[in-house]
């Protein structure tokens, strides 16, 4: 495992939740978390758990037909954004653009997007995810801190994923 890339085993959702959470203690404002992986791998699971960590408790859907949720959040007393896409029905990059994406890109909210590949080029990523399928519950995820940002949180998030399995 370098300081950049983690894999980890997810034999259940709860170890997917776990993983959001500890994604959530890295986060910061201003940045762009990808999660990648085929339908049913648990992208929305781990949105779920990633709101749920930063105090969120109510329902999370996958935004499939609405393209976004916004989440206004407030994490140990500060206000935060989060701003949670599905880009699963976007026919080519460009309908990005026509989304106002450029709107939700702020320094003061996260972006979390599920399908980023639908709009390769127009994204910026600081944290990648891809969850691959092994089983009928278990997972397998591909962890990439991609920016200074990310990098900088590092040896806290190698200490969190060690706790998880």
């Amino acid at each position: 495992m370098s300081d950049a890339t983690f894999s980890l085993a997810l034999p259940t959702e709860a170890h997917t939740l776990a993983l959001a959470s500890a994604v959530a203690t890295i986060a910061l404002p201003g940045m762009e978390i990808h999660l990648s992986g085929p339908l049913a791998a648990g992208k929305t699971a781990f949105a779920r758990g990633f709101l749920r960590a930063l105090g969120h408790q109510g329902a999370v859907k996958s935004p499939t037909f609405t393209l976004v949720e916004t989440y206004e959040l407030a994490p140990g007393g500060r206000p935060l954004t989060v701003h949670h896409f599905d880009l699963y029905r976007l026919n080519n990059p460009g309908e990005l653009h026509s989304l106002g994406f450029e709107d939700y890109r702020r320094p003061d909210a996260i972006a979390l997007i599920e399908w980023p590949s639908r709009a390769t080029g127009l994204l910026w990523p600081s944290l990648t995810i891809e969850i691959a399928i092994t089983g009928l519950e278990s997972r397998v995820a591909q962890i990439a801190l991609r920016d200074a940002a990310a990098l900088a949180g590092a040896t806290e998030f190698r200490n969190l994923v060690k706790k998880i399995n």
